[in-house]
């Protein structure tokens, strides 16, 4: 399931089974993902943290599954088929319909958002690319154009967060030879006020 030693919820003790505890979807289940921190609880924390506030937040303004479609581009130009598959399924689950969800998919792959998308949605898709694969070239005058798009500095703000987010997640997966073994694909926490329930359901 990966690279490193990490430590199962049946073997976990302390501050690790607590936060598993948190964390844990059905039948105890933990994604490859968030096991992987187990030998550091800490930056399990952090990592809980950060990916319940970015994504599943609901004063964010962005419905969550742009939000995850977001997540998915940055993973596709990344190459990271684990959070490909995983946030794949969470998006099939939040629209509620695997041929709109096929769609979007199948649009981001070719690397042609246009496909599918228009207007906002699609610059803020064009300003995740840039940010994905060439930040030092993004410049203020790329925001401006966002912003005469009628786009909120708080869109574009969670936008931002959601691709540092992957881009750091993308890398923990690749650099640690993270899988889906053994995975359920698309559990997340509820997109609710408690920033504290983690919940995977």
């Amino acid at each position: 399931m990966s690279w490193i030693k990490i430590i199962d919820y049946k073997d976990s003790k302390g501050r690790l089974k607590n936060l598993y505890d948190r964390i844990k979807g059905p039948g105890n289940r933990i994604d490859n993902v968030l096991l992987i921190h187990s030998l550091r609880p800490h930056t399990l924390e952090a990592h809980m943290m950060l990916y319940k506030n970015v994504l599943h937040n609901k004063e964010n303004i962005l419905p969550v599954w742009f939000l995850e479609t977001i997540g998915i581009y940055v993973s596709i130009l990344n190459k990271c088929s684990y959070c490909i598959y995983h946030h794949s399924a969470g998006l099939s689950r939040l629209v509620k319909d695997s041929t709109i969800a096929n769609k979007i998919k199948a649009a981001l792959v070719k690397n042609a958002p246009e496909n599918y998308f228009s207007g906002k949605e699609l610059l803020l898709l064009k300003y995740s690319k840039i940010l994905t694969i060439d930040p030092s070239s993004l410049t203020q005058d790329f925001i401006i154009d966002l912003q005469n798009a009628g786009i909120s500095d708080g869109e574009i703000l969670e936008a931002n967060q959601v691709v540092s987010y992957f881009c750091y997640v993308n890398r923990t997966v690749l650099g640690l030879g993270v899988n889906t073994t053994g995975d359920k694909l698309g559990l997340s926490p509820d997109n609710e006020n408690n920033p504290d329930n983690w919940s995977h359901k």
